[in-house]
């Protein structure tokens, strides 16, 4: 007889009769179902004394929650804990923005745009279950923060704007507006946004953000600080690894080159993933000279994480080392990155147009440019764009973007160098001086090609003549004037004397 006969038999077995033992029994076990069941459905949320510690899909949805980076382990792990169960709860509006919000973190970190617009559907269903009006406040601010990477900067503006009108106090919508608002050009909007960021929620977003603010604006010291703040704020290693990134990018702007390789590379040791750190560890060794390494890590760094910066700066590197078959090859892919981002919605404009404006076609990177400029006028596309005028030998026009882009006072050795060549052109040689001097005292390695031309070209200038600029020193000696003298002061008339008073009779005279 086999299993399934035998729970057949069993099931036409008439069961004994239930005595009052047996009804104890019986009544206790269903209490018991009850209660088990309940605690499986009713399961409570997580307070501070838990012992347990996070899962995976539980760190990923805390940090892509604060606007932090999430390791690549546990956002995988969250993709696949919120689609399977929204395949069963297609309602749940909050589960959709944690999805998109996932999608994002997940484009952001494979530097792969394909995630985009499932991230655009998931954030788009959320607000199909509860509109915006209902105060979708999450999905919301997914959508500007997509808008934002998209570099569609008008579109996050408005969505972070709508939050902020609708929760003034609800600080995730600052983020958003602090990217918007600097994308746009709007530098003072993204330092009050910050601001208030700051004081509604002082943690790693609105520290790292306060860093972006500041060396924005020049103040290089508070920049670092920031950073550092952000670093001290991190909970995980993906988020600790981003702020060391950040960290060596602010050292590689001011030139310590030492510094920013032992930062990208503390990066790369608590995430390894880190590609972005993989890339500036490159850029910082070929500053020291170690070209053949710098070649391998961005090598790597493209085959993780694709950025079109990065290939420009492969390209770059290859042909300052007299390779130029070997550049073509990230070139190519810079052309082939542009072409795969675009239906996706990515604006690459100002890498693109840089590209063009060097190595390609200046008056296309002009029309680029101009077109981007009409969308956002960030101190990037103003140096950008200022660039290809000077290529296509538009210099008066030149130089007034290159001076939106370095009047703010962001320190930046490329915009110095722009500045200065476009001056040239102009025929101002104390300005072009001035400029390649910035240049070279802010980074002297900010470019393997460009870093050269601008010591050639300074050497060339040479100093100005001794003496002063002209008509600074009089032509004859200088030779005292004759003072006139002062007058003698008036001696001043003595006083008359006083005549002195009669004394009074006394009173025992007669």
């Amino acid at each position: 007889m086999d299993r399934i006969d035998r729970i057949d038999e069993e099931a036409q077995t008439p069961a004994p009769p239930v005595t009052f033992t047996g009804r104890k029994t019986l009544v206790a076990a269903a209490v018991a179902v009850v209660l088990i069941a309940g605690a499986l459905l009713i399961r409570p949320a997580r307070t501070g004394d838990d012992a347990r510690p996070p899962g995976p899909s539980e760190r990923a949805a805390a940090a892509v929650g604060m606007g932090a980076p999430a390791a690549a382990v546990d956002l995988t792990a969250l993709v696949a804990d919120r689609e399977k169960w929204l395949a069963k709860h297609a309602d749940d509006d909050a589960s959709w923005a944690v999805l998109g919000a996932a999608y994002l973190e997940r484009a952001r970190r494979s530097a792969d745009p394909a995630w985009f617009p499932k991230a655009e559907k998931a954030l788009k269903r959320s607000l199909e279950v509860r509109p915006a009006e209902k105060g979708n406040f999450d999905a919301m601010t997914g959508m500007g923060t997509l808008a934002n990477a998209r570099r569609d900067f008008g579109t996050g503006k408005k969505w972070g704007e709508l939050v902020r009108a609708q929760s003034p106090r609800r600080w995730t919508a600052y983020p958003v507006l602090v990217d918007a608002y600097t994308g746009l050009g709007d530098y003072k909007a993204a330092q009050a946004a910050m601001e208030r960021l700051l004081e509604l929620r002082p943690g790693l977003a609105a520290y790292v953000r306060a860093s972006q603010v500041y060396r924005d604006r020049g103040w290089r010291e508070d920049a670092v600080v920031a950073m550092e703040q952000a670093a001290a704020a991190a909970k995980g290693p993906a988020e600790k690894a981003y702020a060391l990134f950040r960290l060596g990018e602010l050292s590689w702007e001011r030139g310590d080159a030492g510094e920013a390789l032992r930062l990208y590379e503390g990066a790369l040791r608590t995430d390894p993933a880190q590609a972005e750190a993989l890339g500036g560890r490159a850029r910082a060794l070929a500053a020291l000279g170690r070209d053949g390494e710098a070649v391998r890590d961005y090598r790597l760094a493209l085959g993780r994480t694709p950025l079109p910066r990065l290939a420009l700066e492969l390209g770059e590197l290859l042909d300052s080392l007299g390779r130029e078959q070997e550049a073509r090859v990230p070139y190519d892919m810079l052309d082939a990155l542009t072409v795969r981002d675009s239906p996706d919605g990515v604006d690459d404009d100002v890498v693109l147009g840089l590209y063009e404006a060097d190595h390609g076609d200046p008056a296309a990177a002009v029309r680029r440019l101009s077109q981007e400029w009409s969308r956002h006028k960030s101190v990037q596309v103003a140096d950008a764009l200022g660039w290809a005028l000077h290529k296509t030998g538009e210099d008066s026009t030149a130089l007034e973007y290159a001076k939106k882009a370095t009047e703010l006072g962001l320190r930046s050795a490329d915009f110095a160098y722009h500045r200065a060549m476009i001056e040239r052109g102009l025929g101002d040689e104390a300005a072009t001086r001035r400029h390649l001097q910035e240049a070279m005292r802010t980074n002297p390695h900010f470019s393997p090609l460009r870093a050269p031309l601008a010591k050639e070209a300074l050497a060339a200038i040479g100093q100005p003549p001794s003496g002063g600029p002209e008509n600074m020193q009089p032509a004859t000696p200088w030779v005292a004037p004759e003072l006139p003298k002062a007058a003698e002061p008036k001696p001043k008339p003595k006083p008359a004397a006083q005549p002195k008073p009669t004394p009074k009779p006394s009173a025992t005279s007669t």
